[in-house]
Parts: structure tokens; sequence; C-alpha cells
């Protein structure tokens, strides 16, 4: 038995090699398209989702999992972990963080002998997926709950996240950013940047370049300043632009000290609201 299983949500946009090489239980959000609900990154390819975006028209929609889907996570963790840290997506921008504190409520009486412990980790994508990987590499190494959540908590203060977004189209649809949607008249002339800070828990626009470029060489240096000589660990995403996200992280490889750094999909459930075109980075200085 292990003594801490960890769990996430889908949105947390980690590499699947480091999912499975740590043991990471993922519960999936639902893209909702035509009537029809898929579970991300399980019954509907990333592709196809920007594919449909793409087109603007019968645009899908998202949900979060249920209450049921973290209490089937947490019995079946349950059968091979003494307890159970739960790390989500911002509770700002999502009821998953409640959905699974609900979950747990429901748990105590099915494995009351488990200890659960949820977290809202006040990120989003890659900056959720560093606090829940170092997590999951502390509790790999047989470290205790409390142990693992105060690295949890850590990690929270140290991760960044920021994005490009190719059009404030898809945002200005959602209103999920109400800065962001204020600048709906100028879809045509700028790449706008976003930053998602952990202390508020909420993502903001930060800069308008008006070619991607400008807002590549903007976040770069973004990151810089923030790193420093440092070495960095990084998450490069793409919402189907691969090309792109290789430059991108080809780009940072030659430019920063590396600790690590990946290339990612960024996860459909998300770019449902980004739009495909993002590219965007997430990370934290040692």
């Amino acid at each position: 038995m292990k003594r801490v299983a960890i769990i996430t949500d889908s949105t947390c946009c980690l590499p699947q090699e480091l999912v499975e090489k740590y043991d990471i239980c993922l519960v999936p959000l639902y893209i909702l398209h035509e009537g029809v609900s898929y579970r991300d990154g399980i019954d509907i390819s990333h592709s196809e989702v920007y594919k449909i975006m793409r087109r603007r028209q019968s645009l899908p929609t998202t949900s979060t999992p249920s209450a049921g889907d973290f209490l089937n996570a947490y019995c079946q963790l349950s059968q091979k972990a003494d307890s159970i840290l739960c790390i989500t997506v911002t509770s700002l921008q999502s009821e998953v963080f409640d959905t699974a504190l609900v979950a747990r409520e429901m748990a105590k009486e099915v494995v009351p002998d488990t200890a659960i412990e949820v977290i809202d980790s006040r990120s989003v994508s890659g900056a959720l997926g560093f606090v829940v990987l170092e997590t999951a590499r502390v509790a790999s190494q047989g470290a205790e709950l409390a142990q693992v959540v105060k690295v949890a908590r850590s990690m929270m203060g140290k991760v960044n996240f920021l994005a490009m977004l190719d059009t404030l189209f898809y945002l200005a649809r959602t209103g999920r950013i109400d800065r962001a949607a204020a600048w709906a008249g100028m879809l045509l002339s700028m790449k706008p940047i976003l930053e998602h800070s952990p202390s508020i828990g909420e993502t903001m626009p930060v800069a308008r370049p008006r070619t991607k470029t400008n807002a590549i060489e903007r976040m770069l240096e973004i990151m810089a300043g923030r790193v420093g000589d440092s070495r960095v660990h990084v998450i490069v995403h793409h919402a189907d632009e691969l090309e792109a996200g290789e430059r991108l992280k080809a780009k940072i490889g030659s430019e920063f000290s590396c600790a690590e750094l990946y290339l990612t999909e960024f996860t459909p459930v998300m770019g449902v609201h980004a739009g495909p075109g993002l590219l965007a980075i997430s990370f934290y200085a040692d």
C-alpha cells in the first residue's frame, strides 16, 4: 500500500508519461457538443475538438465531473493507498473543487478508513500540473499525507502561467474573463497575453501585442524577469499548433537553464474557452 495517492482533474495538462510514471489519477471534465458528452482526453481527440471550434459554428461547451466521478476515484485509490490528496483547478473559474469536496463527504460513509484531503490549487493548466507533479514525486518517496499537503501549498506560490491567444473571439463569446472580453473590439489587431495569478486565483490580461512574434517575445521577457539565472521548470502548451509549440519549446531550451522542459497539448476542455491557436507556458524557478 502507498501512503498517499494523488488525484487531480484533466485541466492539469501534464505529459502522459509523467501521469503514468507517478501514478497520478486524472478525473476528466466533460466536453458537450450537439447533445453528446465526451470525457476530456478520453472520448474525443484534441484535434477533433479544435477542428470543430475552428468552424465557429455549433461550438462545444464544458461541464464539471460529477461528485460520483470523484467518489469512484476515491474508492479505487483507497484500495492501494492509506490516504488521498486531491488537487483541483482554481475554484474561482470552475466548480471542480466544490464537487471534489462533496465527494469527500460521501466517501466518509463508503471508505471511512481512508483520509482524504482536497486542495484548491488556485492555478490552471500546467501551473496546476506542476503543483500536482511535485506532490506526486514526494508521495512516491513515501512521504506522509501532512508532508505532501505542505509541499502542495508551498508549490502554489511558485507556479506561473502565461498564454497568448490567437483571437479573443472565444473568450468574448463565453464571457469567462471580463477584462479580456472588453478587448473584443480589437479581435483582428492583437494577440493578447493572459496571466493566471495563483495569489488571487484568477486569469487577467497583461499585454496586447499586435503580432504572434511580439507576443511570444513578451511572454519570454516576463518569464526571464521572474526566474533570473535560476534553473526553470517549464511546460509549453499549444492548442492545435504543434509546429509553433515545438519552436517555442526549442527557443526556451536555448535561452533558459531548464531543469525540465515539456511540450503538451492544451486540453480542449480549457481550449473551448481560450480557442485554437493558443500558445502558453507554465513555469517555476528552483
